[in-house]
């Protein structure tokens, strides 16, 4: 199929996919015209790649799970250890993610909102002091 095709199937933009081909996630077939022809393992692979990076994992990190997926003699013990890493980040950059709402939502609570100069929301943001 092209790659028109391979993206319906994929759910994934052709330009992602020409970029995973780029990157050498993925090695679709050439005809001989030079036109990429995906096979429906392709498709399946896509379609891997973009839920696992809609759960967060990076470039690198799809890489190494396509690899184990592919890998029918892998261990399933690395992969649950690359997943465990993944859910211990998401929790740390919820972690910040809260700290950021808390702060901006106290400075909000400090600001009148009127026709007043003082804006306690940009004198805290100029302050020095960590998020």
């Amino acid at each position: 199929m092209n790659i028109g095709a391979a993206s319906k199937c994929s759910g994934l933009p052709s330009k992602t996919i020409r970029y995973y081909e780029e990157i050498g996630l993925l090695v679709p077939i050439r005809a001989e015209n030079g036109y990429r022809e995906y096979t429906a393992e392709d498709t399946h692979c896509l379609t891997f790649l973009g839920r696992a990076r809609k759960l967060g994992f990076s470039i690198e990190e799809c890489r190494t799970l396509l690899s184990l997926y592919l890998d029918k003699q892998r261990s399933s013990s690395e992969v649950k250890s690359l997943a465990l890493q993944k859910i211990s980040d998401i929790d740390e950059r919820l972690q910040e993610l809260t700290a950021m709402r808390d702060m901006l939502h106290n400075l909000a609570q400090e600001c009148h909102g009127d026709a007043r100069p003082e804006c306690p929301i940009l004198e805290g943001l100029a302050k020095t002091y960590p998020l």
